[in-house]
């Protein structure tokens, strides 16, 4: 009887919560499937998905305090906003704003410079004045920032009033909650809690883009909606739905707290925006001149040659596949990219409990290797896939997935087979990175460090649009003979090269990571 008495108690709340739990995640599906119409496989998905990093959560994570999940919902609330707004940017410069498509492209990468240079700022001004203050503060702009451009058509007003705003906005709540998760967890929780906080990453991009789909669907294919008695284009919609979105992070700040996380991460009271600037300037210096700084820079910018992946996706893959398929093969480079995102969200809390005794440094090299080998899949000539394609499997994936009813081409099955792989890598080293560039941080600032995580995607955007320019143009043109084998060999090797620096430079820019050695 005493044995078996203290587990009741804990029993309990454990089930209570996975209760709660699976009442909301029913709501979430059917809220996709009958309110966004999205249908019943995008709304079982998205809800059992929920579901299930939920639950794994709930089991691995429950003596965890109540701030860390707190910026669980805070970080699913913030990326999924942040995301509807990226993917329907482009069409609001071009359809609201009349830029062209030069200067629409333009306007989106100055977004995408301008949002990574503030989040470098962002760490040190959120280790001067706390993480609420930063998270209103960056939520208040980046949805003032949406209304100011839902209500302005002038691509100059769009671009000073409306993008410099956001950029700042999304900039302040990026290190946040990076540094909000290492603060919250202990050093036995981290990888757990990284791994759980980058599946929620992914999640949020998920429902952002059936969100989307659901929106336009409900356009009924025009360009307009119909709300309120009056008509709206569908990207102003879009941005009034990702501020809504954002919105509900105020209340949800309310239950952050910081205190007893230790004198040294509880920001002053009272401080006036003289003292906050001073503070931060006193801060971002400190890191400047910290001896472990320039180690993680040069960490980090290697880690910039594998998240090239994530603008391949983006960027370059709808063009490959229209290249060689025709516009209908580009059509479905959204089904192709959704195969990672669905596989990460299982593969990384796996990834996450069973190296959760490991440190960061090795996981990300052998996860860096694995990404470069996914590659393999699109270097060798199709033509040696050409058996497997017509095969059960390759008709499954090229009929019943992608819905093709051409000629069944290997490359459907090599874009999944290369999603897969390179999914499983990613499950390894990409939760780690951020583990580890706060694991090192010292007490303080902890957002100063995770700001830097910003680096290798910024380094991912810069290496992608200057080699793919090239590349595509060289061996991918529009017309003429291409040679799609060297092309994707020669990403392979630059990827390749991620781990094998890593592993060369180890002894000079590797630090100790905090409860792992």
């Amino acid at each position: 009887m005493s044995d078996s008495s203290p587990a009741a108690p804990s029993f309990l709340p454990l089930v209570l919560r996975g209760g709660v739990l699976a009442l909301f995640c029913w709501a979430v599906g059917w809220m996709a499937m009958v309110k966004l119409s999205l249908g019943i496989v995008a709304g079982c998905v998205i809800g059992s998905t929920t579901f299930g990093i939920g639950l794994y959560a709930i089991a691995n994570l429950r003596d965890a305090p109540a701030g860390l999940w707190v910026a669980f919902g805070l970080k699913l609330l913030s990326v999924t906003g942040y995301k509807i707004m990226m993917v329907v940017m482009v069409s609001y410069l071009m359809k609201d704003c009349g830029m062209n498509d030069t200067d629409a492209q333009f306007g989106y990468l100055l977004l995408g410079l301008m949002m990574s240079s503030c989040t470098l700022l962002a760490g040190s001004i959120t280790d001067a004045i706390g993480l609420r203050r930063t998270l209103a503060i960056g939520v208040t702009l980046a949805v003032t920032a949406r209304v100011i451009m839902m209500s302005v058509s002038n691509p100059w007003l769009a671009l000073t009033v409306g993008l410099i705003p956001v950029a700042i906005g999304e900039a302040l709540c990026t290190p946040v909650l990076v540094a909000a998760t290492r603060k919250f967890s202990t050093a036995e929780q981290r990888s757990v809690a990284f791994s759980v906080f980058y599946a929620l990453l992914n999640l949020g991009f998920m429902a952002g883009y059936f969100i989307f789909d659901g929106i336009k669907q409900g356009g009924g294919g025009g360009s307009t909606i119909q709300l309120f008695g009056g008509d709206y284009s569908i990207q102003r919609v879009l941005f009034a739905v990702s501020g809504g979105i954002e919105l509900f992070m105020l209340p949800l700040l309310l239950l952050l707290r910081e205190r007893g996380l230790g004198a040294e991460n509880t920001p002053m009271r009272h401080m006036t925006v003289g003292s906050a600037v001073k503070e931060s300037t006193r801060l971002f210096m400190m890191l400047l001149r910290h001896p472990g700084f320039h180690r993680l820079l040069v960490f980090l910018a290697v880690i910039g040659l594998l998240k090239i992946v994530f603008s391949i996706m983006d960027g370059v893959l709808p063009t490959f596949l229209e290249r060689e398929l025709g516009v209908e093969g580009g059509k479905r480079a959204g089904r192709a990219n959704a195969v990672n995102s669905v596989l990460i969200l299982i593969l990384a809390p796996i990834a996450g409990i069973l190296t959760r005794k490991i440190p960061a440094y090795p996981m990300v090299i052998f996860g860096g290797f694995i990404t470069a080998a996914s590659f393999i899949f699109l270097a060798l000539p199709q033509s040696v896939f050409q058996g497997l394609a017509d095969g059960t499997l390759g008709q499954w994936v090229i009929r019943g997935y992608f819905d093709w009813q051409g000629t069944a081409h290997p490359l459907f099955l090599t874009v999944v087979l290369w999603q897969v792989v390179f999914s499983v890598g990613e499950a390894f080293y990409s939760p780690r990175v951020y583990e580890y560039a706060v694991s090192i941080a010292p007490k303080g600032q902890e957002a100063s460090y995770a700001a830097l995580s910003a680096v290798p995607l910024l380094m991912g955007k810069i290496t992608t649009g200057a080699i793919f320019s090239w590349l595509l143009t060289r061996y991918c043109p529009v017309e003429g003979p291409r040679d799609t084998v060297t092309m994707w060999s020669i990403v392979g090797g630059l990827l390749l090269m991620a781990p094998l620096l890593l592993l060369a430079l180890r002894p000079f820019i590797r630090m100790k990571e905090e409860g792992k050695e």
